[in-house]
């Protein structure tokens, strides 16, 4: 069955590379793990023409999970347009990051574990959107958010690694929390966890109430915020995304299948899947579109002075995120997945290549440690230069073509929300096109900042790693043209079908086609104007950024340390969180309950029998007068009638 093929060939190739492993040996592992994603793939692709193109939608059910009174949940794959999309996605760019992890992880002590590793990262996402109802959903969404904490703490001797990975894992259960409850509160109102059952339901509790805080709320409105703080969570927007940088402890092929196909997208998935629930909620929309705004600022003014390569790559996907969360906030849920689709060939892209860097450079990652290196590099310099186009929405890669629909969809919405989306979206656009060539200006040209011995030593990636950066720089050209139309042309309804769902009068995407000139230029001016200031500062003037932010300490400093999140969220929840369990360890625990519970217990029995041994002293005499004092007492009772 090729549903099956294209969702259940991951999880068999990593249960046979997790469990037998070391029978099978490094290549072994890899050939069973690539071949399997291979086969997925074949299968995935095919589901994406056949489902999204020939218009075949189907639901295959697997089998009753879960059936108490009326809550039901079947394990099902669901495949209409979206999850057709979206497993096309995943398993072409998860199996070009398998066959890339044979060069990149050559060298590595476990290749079969971290191989597993990632066909089961796969698969859960796999499952998480061929899922049929929230149930199923909630299941490949812990699923991958177990794996991420696998990966990420994939180099586990690392305390780094090790931490990231926790971080990782507690921070998306805090988003996780407002998911789950979000389930509940749909069942609550609609008595059912499957999205057909759901979204028929709907229409009738539009005008439910319940109350919050002495207060009446809409319920739709509040099942929608909560589901999307969930999305907060795994997307790492504002506020729930202290995890992201931090994730990139993991070896550079986790990176890129975290930021580019699986896991941060789900978020993204999510709320285009329950679309006829947030087309209820325009409340929950403008949370959705504000905070995906703010997030696409935010996140790129920390890109602009990261100096980590990795990092500057990882905060530029916590940007373009928030484009596709605001594009979802104004309605326009193709827009969002067709920027999550084109970003996930050039993001991957972008982490293989700066990978192939990393692999070229010794393992060094800042980049004011590298420089003059691209004459080295010339085919991973070529591919990072087809990224960065892409990601700068230069015209015509496929950046270019999603990243305009996605601010025009923000100015069509003709809202004060989409108005604000529309403005940051402009100012992220200059910010991510001035980091971007600020990382590839520092990275391979200028003059040589590595020490002699690691430059003796720069050499190109092998075949194997670099063959995937040309299949993705191949998707990072030609993506946006080529599904543009279907996606979000003027006949996007015919492509979606019933799979996102749109209310009258949400027309931000139909006024997209027809936004003024001067819309559809100015996104272009401000990459353009980014790329030139890069350029300038540099190339031309290299001096100025070291003038400006010893002119501006102040700003370079709070840009520099993420704005303070961590620390914020160190002295507000870290710090207490450790002081009120280490009084409730110590205090509660040790000194109450094990004090006069099991330990008091203990001790006292201890004590009394250390005294009473001193009874036993080996003395015959001793043993003798003690008899005889026994006497006495028995004859003295026995004579006053006591006895």
């Amino acid at each position: 069955m090729i549903e099956a093929g294209a969702v259940f060939s991951p999880l068999v190739g990593a249960i046979i590379a997790g469990f037998f492993g070391r029978a099978l040996g490094d290549r072994g592992a890899q050939l069973v793990t690539i071949g399997f994603m291979t086969l997925a793939t074949l299968c995935g692709v095919t589901l994406f023409f056949d489902v999204a193109f020939g218009g075949n939608a189907r639901t295959i059910v697997l089998g009753t999970w879960i059936d108490s009174g009326s809550f039901e949940a079947s394990w099902a794959l669901r495949f209409d347009t979206l999850s057709a999309v979206m497993v096309g996605m995943v398993t072409f760019i998860a199996t070009l990051i398998h066959i890339y992890s044979v060069g990149y992880m050559s060298h590595d002590r476990t290749v079969p574990r971290f191989m597993a590793y990632l066909s089961l990262f796969t698969f859960a996402m796999l499952m998480l959107v061929t899922a049929d109802n929230l149930i199923q959903l909630f299941f490949g969404w812990e699923g991958v958010g177990l794996a991420s904490y696998l990966l990420i703490g994939y180099w586990y001797e690392r305390e780094s690694a090790n931490r990231a990975a926790m971080k990782a894992f507690i921070v998306n259960r805090v988003g996780d929390v407002g998911f789950a409850l979000g389930i509940a509160g749909v069942f609550v109102l609609t008595d059912s966890v499957g999205f057909d059952a759901i979204f028929a339901a709907l229409g009738a509790q539009g005008t439910t109430t319940v109350s919050l805080f002495g207060g009446e709320v809409r319920a739709v409105e509040l099942c929608a915020v909560l589901l999307f703080i969930g999305a907060m969570g795994k997307s790492a927007q504002l506020g729930l995304h202290t995890w992201l940088p931090d994730a990139m402890e993991g070896p550079t092929p986790v990176s890129a299948l975290i930021h580019a196909a699986t896991m941060v997208t789900a978020g993204v998935f999510l709320v285009a899947r329950m679309s006829p629930l947030f087309e209820l909620a325009p409340v929950a929309l403008s949370v959705v579109t504000i905070v995906g705004a703010s997030t696409a600022l935010f996140a790129a003014t920390i890109g602009c002075v990261q100096n980590d390569i990795k990092r500057v790559i990882a905060y530029s996907t916590c940007s373009q995120l928030g484009y596709m969360f605001f594009a979802a906030g104004v309605s326009a849920y193709p827009a969002a997945i067709f920027h999550l689709f084109t970003h996930a060939f050039f993001k991957a892209l972008l982490f293989l290549g700066a990978g192939s860097v990393i692999h070229a450079m010794s393992d060094e990652q800042d980049i004011r440690r590298m420089g003059g290196i691209w004459k080295k590099i010339p085919a991973t310099y070529t591919l990072m230069w087809i990224g960065n186009l892409a990601l700068a929405g230069v015209p015509f890669f496929s950046g270019f073509y999603s990243k305009d629909m996605v601010l025009e969809a923000a100015w069509g919405a003709h809202s004060a929300v989409g108005n604000y989306a529309f403005v940051c979206g402009l100012v992220a656009a200059f910010l991510t096109a001035f980091y971007s060539w600020r990382l590839l200006i520092l990275t391979f040209h200028g003059a040589p900042r590595a020490d002699h011995h690691v430059m003796e030593h720069v050499h190109e990636s092998p075949l194997v790693m670099i063959l995937p950066l040309v299949l993705l720089a191949i998707g990072a050209v030609f993506a946006g043209a080529v599904f543009y139309e279907p996606f979000v042309g003027h006949h996007w309804k015919d492509f979606w079908q019933a799979s996102i769902v749109i209310a009258p009068g949400n027309d931000a995407l139909e006024n997209a086609h027809h936004a003024p000139l001067w819309v559809k230029l100015l996104p272009v001016v401000m990459g353009a104007s980014g790329i030139a200031t890069a350029y300038v500062f540099y190339m031309l003037a290299p001096g100025i950024p070291g003038r400006l932010a010893a002119q501006f300490q102040g700003v370079h400093r709070f840009l520099l340390n993420k704005w303070y999140f961590d620390e914020l969220y160190d002295a507000v929840f870290v710090r207490p969180s450790l002081i009120i369990g280490r009084a409730l360890w110590k205090g509660g625990d040790g000194a109450v309950i094990d004090g006069f519970g099991p330990d008091g217990i203990a001790a006292a029995a201890k004590a009394t029998a250390g005294k009473v041994v001193k009874l036993q002293t080996g003395m015959v005499y001793h043993y003798a007068f003690a008899m005889m004092i026994g006497i006495v007492v028995l004859v003295t009772l026995f004579a006053t009638g006591r006895l």
